[in-house]
This record gives structure tokens, C-alpha cells and sequence, in this order.
């Protein structure tokens, strides 16, 4: 098989910054996909191209399978959860497929204005290429969560390559941050009981949503708002994406529902 170019300069890219870098810490997310970000000259200098082709496409990956991370597993899921637990007007802002180098700064700016936390599923691909951002999500008292390395959908592939999709990830964030992950999001939120059980065998609690922007869509930057003022509910979890295209939506969403909901009494909550 023909390995392309950018596959060869992408794994070895990877590879270099894992090396060099201080310790690294429903259904349906939609088929457009995360925003793979090659270097532009110097390692760790990311291009922020809008690449949205890219979900499903074959794994660049190294053969190689992390170990699980430092601490004990944890009990093995029936599914993820989709609400947070406990009672309470409480809602938590989730983003998946970044960081990205344009839209992951514009959201970090508008939680820093109204002191809201979230949770970022990055993918590990993406966060490879962006230390920098990861620990700026981090410095911001945001948590950092996996979303997979490559996006692939966990229940059609193999056990092998979903411990390395995951591990990989917990890997890199780890070495960035000083601690691997806690929390998991599956691609496209499905999750079988192999992945489940690896997602727990990383020490990872696999998490879900029950408000979905559909973003993903580009429906309009109303219409994303609207979905989140509209499904809000105490426990709820937001699925919006910081990755995987052009988020300028989703960015100008965030501006118009964030206070409206703090309005409404809504405390902003990460998982942690």
C-alpha cells in the first residue's frame, strides 16, 4: 500500500513533539470532521486550515500501544452518561475536534469573559500539533478530555486500534499537561461494549450529551443558539465543536447564549 507524503511527515511530526515535550496531562456527532493541522514550517507551528473531509479516513498511526495511564481503572460502563449527576440548575459546555488554532482561541476568550468553565474532547492528532493550546485550555481551569486520535468510529475497528486511538490521546495529553485524561467522548457518540471497556481499562469515564447544537451543520449561528436556549435543562451537557471546519458559528453562537443562560440562573460546570 502507498503511504502518502503527509502521512510520513504527519506521524514522524507527532512522534518528535511526543519526544520533546515536557510530561503530557447519544448519537451522532456528525460526519463532518475534525480539522487535522499539519505543521507550516517550524514543529508545533500549526496552519489553521478548514479541512472537513477527514473523519473515517485511514489511521496514520505507529503500531506501537500505550499503556494505560498511572492510576486505576475504573468500573466498566453500560454507556456513557448524558446528564450531569446530582441535582441543581447546572449545565456544562462541551467542544470537541480542536484544538484549532483559530476557533479553540475565540472560544477560550469568550469563557474567559463570563468566567465559564468547559470540557474540550480533543482530538489527539490535532493536540500533537498544538501543545500550546492545550495547555491554554488547561491554564483557563477548562478540562481537557479525549476524543480519540483520528475520529474513527470506535465499534468498527478493532480492540487493537481503539486502545491506540484512546491511549494515544491520553498519551500526548498527558506528556502536555502532567496528567492523562479523566473523561472520554467516542466519535460520533457510539461506543460498544469493547471500547467501553477499554475506555476504563485508561482510567476514563466515557460522557455523552443531551443538548446537541448539531453546529456540525453550519445551520446558522441562530439556530445553534436557539438549540441551546431551548433543549437547556438542569443536568444538561452541550455538544458543540471548537474543531473539525469553520466554527465561526458556533464561536458567534457562544456569544449570544452563554450570558442569556447565566440569565436564566444556569451554573456553568465542567467535568473534572
Amino acid at each position: 500500500m502507498r503511504i502518502s507524503r503527509r502521512v510520513l511527515l504527519g506521524a514522524a511530526g507527532c512522534l518528535g513533539l511526543v519526544a520533546v515535550n515536557r510530561a503530557l496531562l447519544g448519537p451522532g456527532d456528525g460526519p463532518e470532521g475534525p480539522d487535522p493541522v499539519p505543521p507550516a514550517g517550524a514543529p508545533g507551528q500549526a496552519s489553521p486550515a478548514d479541512t472537513a473531509a477527514y473523519r473515517l479516513r485511514p489511521f496514520a498511526g505507529t503500531g506501537s500501544v500505550p499503556s494505560a495511564p498511572g492510576r486505576p481503572p475504573t468500573a466498566v460502563r453500560r454507556a456513557a452518561a448524558k446528564t450531569l449527576p446530582g441535582p441543581g440548575r447546572r449545565i456544562a459546555l462541551t467542544f470537541d475536534d480542536g484544538p484549532h488554532p483559530r476557533h479553540t482561541p475565540e472560544v477560550l476568550e469568550i469563557l474567559r469573559r463570563y468566567n465559564a468553565p468547559a470540557t474540550f474532547f480533543v482530538i489527539g492528532e490535532n493536540a500533537a500539533w498544538n501543545p500550546d493550546l492545550l495547555r491554554a485550555i488547561a491554564d483557563d481551569g477548562h478540562v481537557v478530555a479525549n476524543h480519540s486520535w483520528s475520529h474513527p468510529q470506535l465499534n468498527l475497528i478493532s480492540r487493537a486500534r481503539v486502545r491506540e486511538e484512546l491511549g494515544r490521546t491520553s498519551e500526548v495529553i498527558e506528556k502536555v499537561l502532567g496528567e492523562p485524561p479523566r473523561w472520554a467522548r467516542a466519535p460520533y457518540g457510539v461506543w460498544d461494549r469493547a471500547s467501553l471497556t477499554i475506555c476504563a481499562e485508561l482510567a476514563m469515564e466515557p460522557l455523552g450529551w443531551s443538548i446537541d447544537t448539531n453546529d456540525w451543520t453550519r445551520p446558522g449561528s441562530g439556530a445553534i443558539s436557539s438549540a441551546v436556549l431551548e433543549g437547556a435543562h438542569s443536568g444538561g451537557i452541550v455538544l458543540a465543536h471548537d474543531g473539525g471546519g469553520d466554527r465561526g458559528q458556533t464561536v458567534q453562537a457562544l456569544r449570544h447564549y452563554l450570558p442569556r443562560l447565566r440569565d436564566r440562573g444556569f451554573a456553568l460546570v465542567a467535568r473534572a
